[in-house]
């Protein structure tokens, strides 16, 4: 049975996201045969799962202490994301990443609005809530959204081949006091309606993916922003912090800011010789 204050969701790619510092004096004391080797072989693997039709991956410099690299990892299948974690790290050049940090996650897109026009079409269609006959229809009316081009080419979107990527996790605020989830449902959607609007403001200079970690990371959201110019990070996200859905409801993890760019580039991270470039 489906609670009434719980918006749908539709669910596309898995997503993992690893962050690692790279211990690059370790790695420039191999001999240049060494080097070559393992940055070749890497590039083989990241260009295949670049390349599939089951997923994707991102590479990011990342700019601060936190971390060096960032991979993007997406996959249709939970266990496409094991494998290629597995993957990855039996690669040679894993001896000289360590883990900072990770999040698991997938591509959402939230139906606050959707879920609405469903209850009352059903209430119109005078049907009994969650009897059968509600439930199918339901569904049907669900599966629309689903297979609506819009939708379907954002679930199954590559990752976006800009130069610039921003990542965050993020909850909403279960206090004591002031909780997310105590509020009716439409005052929950009227202030995602509000909220989505600043997001459309930015249309054309940033493109923004949701995805869902609810049951396998400790944040419940994680958001990535990928733009040509990282100053549209801040001009929306400090934007966004007040409209009441963030203001008051909204609480932040560590944000990742970096450069993104192409498998075929890898030696220019590993060596240093130069910024690596994004070739879409």
């Amino acid at each position: 049975m489906r609670h009434p204050n719980v918006p749908e969701s539709l669910e596309g790619w898995w997503i993992l996201h690893r962050m690692f510092a790279f211990e690059r004096s370790a790695f420039s004391a191999l001999s240049r045969k060494k080097r070559g080797r393992s940055v070749q072989d890497a590039q083989q693997l990241l260009a295949q799962l670049a390349g599939s039709d089951d997923g994707d991956v991102g590479l990011a410099q990342l700019v601060g202490h936190k971390a060096d690299l960032m991979l993007t990892h997406y996959a249709r299948t939970f266990d496409g994301l094991a494998q290629a974690q597995s993957a990855v790290d039996h690669l040679e050049l894993a001896n000289f990443l360590e883990p900072r940090d990770s999040f698991v996650s997938v591509l959402e897109l939230g139906l606050y609005e959707a879920t609405a026009r469903i209850h009352d079409e059903l209430g119109r269609r005078e049907l009994k809530p969650y009897s059968p006959e509600w439930n199918a229809a339901f569904d049907a009316l669900l599966g629309e959204q689903e297979h609506n081009p819009r939708n379907a080419g954002r679930l199954w979107a590559k990752i976006p081949p800009r130069r610039y990527v921003c990542f965050y996790p993020m909850d909403k605020l279960r206090g004591e006091t002031v909780n997310w989830y105590t509020l009716p449902y439409a005052e929950r959607a009227r202030m995602m309606v509000e909220h989505g609007k600043i997001g459309r403001s930015f249309h054309g200079l940033v493109t923004q993916v949701i995805s869902g970690a609810i049951g396998y990371d400790d944040w419940e959201w994680g958001v990535d922003l990928y733009a040509d110019d990282p100053l549209v990070f801040k001009k929306l996200i400090y934007e966004m912090r007040f409209d009441a859905a963030s203001a008051k409801y909204a609480l932040f993890g560590e944000f990742f800011s970096g450069i993104q760019f192409s498998p075929k580039n890898l030696n220019e991270f590993f060596s240093g010789s130069g910024l690596p470039a994004l070739v879409n």
